[in-house]
């Protein structure tokens, strides 16, 4: 393969490895928060709605209630 192709060649590897995202020129210290925007109350009272709409079982609401309380 003569000198040319071999350069087309390899700026193809390398277009497609960015383009793909193969290769990563940040830090790579990126910190994801996750910020809970929902109060314990807001779900207990959704949790309620979906029973008292018959969404879940009796058996499900109590035991993702207590999960929500800490029981």
């Amino acid at each position: 393969m003569n000198r040319p192709n071999m350069l087309r060649l390899a700026g193809s590897l390398i277009l497609t490895g960015v383009l793909s995202g193969c290769f990563s020129f940040g830090s790579g210290d990126e910190t994801v928060q996750q910020t809970k925007t929902t109060t314990t109350g807001q779900e207990l009272q959704d949790l309620k709605a979906a029973y008292d709409k018959g969404i879940i079982s009796e058996r499900e609401y109590n035991q993702q209630r207590d999960r929500l309380l800490g029981r």
